[in-house]
């Protein structure tokens, strides 16, 4: 046993059997599975199973390994007494049939729970099964369903529920709310002196994991990283003691990771890249308030601004947030203190882009706009190039018309139409026009299936928290001037960076998102290119431009013409 796991911090119930302390057995477990150690944080949560309340919720950050603690905690249970009866509950079936394989698996392979295997006359399956010394009962000793299961009809002296909140059932107040219902038949199912134990992080910054504390739950929170002053007010007594105690005795630990052993402080800086700012904030920091910062996640700052080519693009760009960068002539129209800022660097080596794009946010008739934004891509860099948008509905030929011009301008390779308005008739409209203007790959996108304003930030934010956007200082300017003759209360609705700036996660929260969603959308078409490093894809068109001079440095040296060769620099 490791001092950690035999630390006293609670007496133990049978001092000869060390393994009634359960972070005791999940060490054996974790030996028994070839893992490392059980981290502090994950002992911390083990106490916690142990000895907390009878309705309690654990929320801790993703990947710190919550599930398998508790699936541990289910053996533990059993161990200490076999009559228990266990129900798994999930928003998917599949999630709580695999958690109920794992535990099963576990009582068949270590030889400490080989008294707990089925007997031949018990039920044994993935999704349920008995332990051999149960006594007999209409309800097997373990049972795996699905939240949206008939949950009426079971009986349990312990429900755990892993991950009922995803994204798929509570992106909506309805969902929510039914969620919020279908969490009430627990009630009905629980054995008298029952225990109910919620495993979650929160989905969205209204989590049906902050109305269950207004029912008898007691919630404790393990945030990835230790927060800061303002951020423990939030949580308040939510947050678990041991990241309070650790952060009285030494307030540099503010920002640093809670648990390196689980996560090192490169992976959480690449994971807040990936997630973005507000998902970050949900999914690792378990912080379901909403700042201006995260209430507003898009920033102008986020971007880079320069003046762009049509065909070509710096070989290696850097952003820049310095004073030196900002930029004072274009018209800002973000939230106080956001700025445009210049790069801080880029290469004087230009290359032809890897691919342009279009993307087409078509309308009706009313005050909608017909949208359109060119985004070109270099080395996993997005570059917007241009942005044109007319009032009403674009089936006009002289529309038609400007786009495929700005489209043969910027040299557009295919043009993507959102199928939202005449059941793509836009798209044919313009194949035809295309085909005498300007002949170019015409699809229909596929890129209304969530809610917009949620799609909206959740393509882009990534993007912009990585700096890997490049904006024309011209698309800012004709942004600007675009609305100069609209009434005063419209003039900024139909701008796109006001837009940016303004939306957020609620519904209906833009009066106007038609330029935005363009340039989302087109974002979107580039993000299976995002996955590649730009500092690795830069080196790899070093190392082609390398081989090609030295494949004409070897035809000179054997006899070819030097000044046949074609130049690369």
């Amino acid at each position: 046993m490791t001092k950690t796991a035999m630390r006293s911090g609670t007496a133990l119930s049978t001092p000869r059997d060390p393994l009634r302390d359960f972070r005791n057995f999940l060490y054996v477990v974790w030996k028994h599975l070839n893992l490392p150690d059980p981290t502090e944080v994950q002992y911390d949560i083990a106490s916690y199973l142990q000895h907390g309340p009878k309705r309690l919720i654990i929320e801790a950050f993703r990947g710190v390994g919550k599930t398998w603690v508790t699936a541990a905690f289910v053996c533990w249970v059993l161990y200490c007494n076999p009559q228990e009866r266990i129900l798994m509950v999930s928003a998917s079936k599949q999630h709580a049939d695999n958690i109920s394989t794992f535990i099963q698996r576990l009582i068949f392979e270590m030889p400490l729970l080989a008294h707990l295997k089925p007997r031949p006359d018990q039920r044994m399956s993935k999704v349920a099964f008995d332990v051999a010394p149960a006594a007999a009962a209409p309800q097997p000793s373990v049972k795996s369903i699905g939240i949206t299961s008939q949950i009426a009809g079971n009986r349990a002296t312990l429900i755990v529920a892993d991950d009922i909140e995803v994204a798929n059932n509570s992106d909506t107040q309805l969902k929510r709310d039914k969620l919020s219902e279908q969490i009430k038949e627990f009630d009905a199912v629980l054995s008298p002196g029952g225990r109910v134990v919620f495993l979650g992080t929160p989905q969205t910054e209204q989590s049906i994991y902050n109305l269950l504390p207004d029912r008898g739950y007691q919630v404790r929170i393990w945030p990835a990283r230790f927060p800061t002053e303002e951020r423990r007010a939030k949580y308040g007594s939510k947050l678990a003691p041991l990241i309070t105690k650790k952060l009285e005795a030494d307030p540099s630990l503010v920002d640093q990771t809670a648990d390196p052993q689980r996560f090192s402080e490169q992976d959480l800086l690449e994971r807040g890249l990936s997630y973005g700012r507000s998902g970050f904030s949900l999914q690792f920091m378990l912080d379901t308030s909403l700042s201006d910062e995260d209430k507003f996640p898009l920033r102008l700052s986020d971007m880079i601004v320069m003046g762009l080519n049509p065909k070509k693009a710096p070989r290696e760009i850097v952003w820049g947030s310095g004073p030196d960068q900002v930029i004072e002539a274009l018209p800002t129209i973000g939230l106080p203190g956001d700025r445009y800022h210049h790069p801080i660097f880029f290469d004087k080596d230009w290359l032809d882009y890897e691919g342009t794009a279009m993307f087409i946010d078509p309308s009706g008739r009313g005050k909608d706009e017909t949208a359109w934004a060119i985004v070109s891509m270099l080395h996993g860099t997005l570059y917007l190039k241009k942005v044109g948008a007319v009032r009403g509905h674009g089936y006009a030929d002289a529309v038609l018309d400007q786009i495929l011009d700005d489209a043969k301008e910027q040299g557009v390779n295919v043009i993507k139409v959102e199928p939202n308005y005449g059941d793509g008739m836009f798209a044919q409209l313009l194949r035809s026009r295309a085909s005498v203007r300007y002949p170019v790959l015409i699809e229909d996108a596929e890129w209304s299936k969530a809610q917009k304003e949620a799609r909206i930030i959740d393509t882009l934010e990534p993007i912009l928290n990585q700096h890997r956007l490049v904006v024309c200082s011209k698309v800012i300017e004709w942004d600007y001037q675009s609305t100069e003759n609209l009434p005063d209360q419209e003039v900024n609705r139909y701008r796109l960076f006001h837009q940016l700036t303004r939306i957020t996660k609620a519904r209906g929260s833009l009066a106007h998102d038609d330029r935005l969603d363009a340039v989302a959308g087109c974002v979107a078409y580039w993000m299976d290119w995002m996955a590649r490093n730009t500092t690795v894809a830069v080196e790899q068109r070093k190392q082609e431009l390398l081989d090609l001079e030295l494949a004409r440095f070897m035809d000179n040296a054997l006899g070819g013409s030097f000044q046949s060769s074609p130049r690369f620099f």
